[in-house]
């Protein structure tokens, strides 16, 4: 897609007569083929070679965001030597997903474990909740050969992080900030009516002043039917003067909408934050040669992911039809297990080869049924 005719109406599905001479272009023709601004789409998975930052404006909003950028190991080019920047890289990037995602979107943020450690406090400060911690553990067989541990003076490596982190919803109140929890006990309070009538409200015994009106730390999130009870008694039985209550702008929240104010989760049975598999390789593994860092890596792509950790984390808070970004596509697999699981997804990539390669692996993929 050309810059100059850039618009977030145009149909993605229509893909450029440049972007269908890259899916078949061999890699020495890359960088003569491809022109800022393509973009190939199939189905609704669309590959962009730009910038992100240049997109994330006309792309719709996410209810997923997929990032696999610098580590700060040298292994791309343009990925930083050291971690010690990364923080100050991502800031623009993380301002941006934070001003177009929602409550109901979440962060898979892949790095090292140093890597995401410098990031994390740029996340929280952009109103990012941390969930969870998940450790791809590659096996013994990624070191094997490749880490001297009397020069390096540590343990083998053998781990990548990708952590989960969800958009806290905030609600602004006479210039305060509160949290969801925050809020729901100030809208009772303020209504005048006494804590125990909640349980009334919602027709249990105790649950909803130990849980979803608490002040401490054992509070839940209140369901969406239990909210509407809530809601309904207040404004009906709180003091006039103060409604509506459970409101926004005046205007009621309603279940559907109050749904929509958490991030989806759909949880994998069997499944723990410590994912086994071994590094990519075999049919999966993408083949070729970059035209950059050869000196390091032989290969086309030195930190390719598995497919099947990619679908987990898209199937786990993503639904049908939901839109996933791919900020940092690298080969894009977003793109491609997106494909496979009905899902919309917009990835960039600005490295040539990369970029071609994942073009053409987007177009020649046939659908993987274990996903």
């Amino acid at each position: 897609m050309d810059r100059s005719s850039n618009n977030p109406d145009l149909p993605f599905s229509e893909s450029t007569s440049t972007d269908k001479a890259v899916a078949s272009a061999g890699v020495d023709q890359v960088r003569t083929e491809i022109r800022p601004g393509s973009h190939f789409a199939r189905a609704a998975s669309t590959i962009h070679f730009d910038r992100a930052e240049a997109l994330y404006a006309l792309w719709p909003t996410p209810t997923c965001i997929i990032s696999d950028g610098p580590y700060g190991l040298s292994g791309f080019p343009g990925d930083l030597h050291t971690a010690t920047k990364l923080s100050e890289w991502y800031r623009p990037h993380v301002a941006a997903w934070s001003q177009q995602a929602t409550p109901e979107t979440t962060l898979w943020f892949w790095n090292s474990e140093l890597g995401w450690a410098t990031v994390h406090p740029i996340l929280v400060e952009h109103g990012w909740e941390y969930r969870a911690c998940h450790v791809w553990d590659k096996g013994l067989g990624h070191a094997a050969g490749n880490s001297n541990s009397e020069t390096l003076r540590k343990l083998p490596v053998v781990t990548e992080v990708c952590v989960q982190y969800v958009r806290r919803a905030e609600f602004a109140i006479n210039g305060q900030v509160m949290t969801m929890q925050e809020w729901l006990r100030h809208e009772w309070i303020r209504s005048g009516l006494p804590m125990y009538r909640a349980n009334e409200a919602c027709g249990v015994v105790n649950a909803a002043t130990r849980k979803y009106l608490t002040a401490d730390h054992l509070w839940y999130y209140p369901p969406p039917e239990a909210f509407q009870r809530m809601a309904n008694f207040v404004n009906e039985h709180g003091r006039p003067e103060g409604a509506p209550y459970f409101a926004v702008d005046g205007r009621g929240i309603t279940a559907g909408e109050w749904a929509r104010l958490r991030a989806k989760f759909n949880c994998p049975i069997g499944v723990t934050n410590v994912w086994s598999h071994p590094q990519v390789g075999g049919e999966e593994r993408v083949i070729g040669t970059r035209q950059a860092m050869k000196w390091k890596y032989r290969s086309l792509h030195g930190s390719q992911k598995p497919m099947k950790l990619i679908a987990l984390a898209i199937k786990t808070c993503t639904d049908a039809g939901d839109v996933v970004w791919e900020p940092f596509g690298g080969l894009c697999p977003v793109a491609v297990c997106s494909l496979d699981l009905n899902r919309q997804s917009f990835s960039a990539e600005i490295i040539p080869e990369f970029y071609a390669a994942a073009v053409r692996r987007l177009k020649s993929h046939a659908s993987i049924d274990s996903m």
